[in-house]
């Protein structure tokens, strides 16, 4: 049941976030503060872990799942507060995490071989990018076409080398990520182009 205390750990992980959230949207650095043991805070990384936790609410227990709720109120009221700095940080975020994956898919399409193998972690700005878009395209933010762009081209750039496949994180969270939408979690990465 290790996805079972990942999603778990995950929940520990957004109360640590959300207690640093008003101070991380007021400061100016990208990533926000740690304390050793967790990652460090950023929207993406809320934003991925948020999505999941709530889509697979079924899996927690129950004492579990109410300290998710009172996370994603308190972020709620957070983000309310503060729409103009988290759409600032969003979209700083948003246009580093295209860099990283970025990055990823150059040296990927340069040997699919090497680089694949560590595809399930090197995945995830792509989620968190997933989830800064579906957040930052909705009203009241302001988001660029261009950012949206670059993110499809970066995607039909992983097509180029891509093989379906199975979905590269634990079986049981693949309830909360359609084929249709999270493609790129079915699959790997398997051919450098010639």
């Amino acid at each position: 049941m290790k996805h079972l205390e990942k999603l778990e750990a995950d929940v520990a992980v957004l109360e640590f976030m959300v207690s640093k959230m008003a101070g991380y949207l007021a400061g100016n650095n990208l990533f926000g503060p740690t304390n050793g043991k967790m990652p460090k805070t950023t929207l993406g990384g809320f934003l991925m872990r948020q999505y999941r936790l709530n889509a697979l609410r079924v899996m927690l227990p129950t004492a579990v799942a109410q300290r998710l709720e009172q996370v994603n109120t308190q972020f709620e009221d957070i983000r309310s507060d503060n729409i103009v700095r988290t759409e600032k940080k969003g979209t700083e975020e948003f246009a580093a995490r295209l860099r990283q994956w970025e990055a990823y898919i150059r040296d990927v399409r340069r040997d699919a071989k090497t680089h694949a193998a560590y595809y399930g972690t090197a995945v995830e700005p792509r989620a968190m990018l997933a989830e800064l878009h579906k957040v930052f395209t909705t009203p009241p933010y302001h988001f660029s076409d261009q950012m949206t762009e670059r993110l499809n081209l970066l995607d039909s750039g992983l097509s180029g080398v891509w093989q379906a496949g199975d979905f590269v994180w634990p079986e049981p969270w693949a309830v909360a990520y359609p084929t249709s939408a999270y493609w790129w979690l079915y699959g790997q990465p398997v051919k450098t182009e010639v």
